[in-house]
């Protein structure tokens, strides 16, 4: 009787998170990636994280060679292409024991199926589908210096404003102009007979808090909640995943 074919070892997937002070961080890090583990069965996710937070992406890479682990996509929590995704990510990466194969993945976005999220967190958050056309949304991100990144946002908001809202606007928490609270104002100005925040970012923390406040004191209408565990985000990992675990991709900078 022949036997069945043995099947190749999946790479191990390793979210590498940025790490908070804010203990919510990690608790949404850790939500999401259980997510991620109910929609791929027998695939084996580990969490790293750059800074403040346990385990550490260099002690988990360890750990890995440690157990005889060969395969592995380390796959960035980030939102866009910026310095971490760049540089720092990497760098550790080049760090890790030469036992290990690592591919790196691109960021989550943007993404379809991250947009999608983003609505799903506006209808959580009281607004409807009959409210659109009239609903000002302002997309609040936590900002960076690097142009792409930049540019990646306002990209962001003009591909959702054909979606069949009244307007979107970029904002940023930090490094770029204009902040959630002008935003806001913006589109108040600009006619809309209502206008809501939904903050694009992945998890809780002190630039999330900052967009909160922005849109308390414009008086947004409506603030959604961050990305957080939604399903759209953790498919968007499994598809950054098996992009990256097929060709063997140099690190950025190697």
């Amino acid at each position: 009787m022949s036997r069945p074919p043995v099947q190749p070892v999946q790479p191990v997937l390793l979210v590498v998170a940025h790490g908070s002070r804010d203990p919510r961080h990690a608790a949404t890090v850790h939500a999401l990636v259980r997510r991620v583990r109910s929609l791929r069965r027998g695939l084996r996710v580990e969490t790293g994280f750059l800074d403040f937070d346990l385990p550490s992406l260099q002690g988990v890479l360890e750990s890995l060679a440690a157990q005889g682990v060969r395969d592995v996509v380390a796959l960035p929590l980030l939102l866009t292409r910026a310095f971490h995704a760049k540089t720092d990510i990497p760098s550790v990466l080049r760090q890790a024991p030469s036992r290990l194969r690592i591919r790196q993945a691109d960021v989550l976005g943007p993404s379809p199926l991250l947009t999608q999220a983003l609505e799903r967190r506006l209808h959580e958050a009281g607004l409807s589908p009959a409210d659109k056309s009239s609903t000002g949304v302002v997309l609040a991100s936590a900002g960076s210096s690097d142009p792409e990144a930049i540019a990646v946002i306002a990209d962001i908001a003009r591909e959702w404003r054909r979606r069949g809202w009244c307007a979107v606007r970029p904002a940023f928490a930090s490094a770029s102009p204009p902040r959630t609270e002008d935003a806001v104002r913006a589109l108040r100005a600009l006619g809309c007979a209502k206008v809501a925040v939904a903050p694009y970012v992945l998890a809780p923390g002190l630039l999330p808090d900052r967009i909160a406040r922005g849109a308390a004191e414009a008086r947004a209408d409506v603030l959604a909640d961050v990305l957080g565990p939604a399903p759209e985000v953790a498919r968007v990992l499994l598809e950054r995943y098996d992009a990256a675990r097929l060709p063997l991709r140099a690190l950025p900078g190697a």
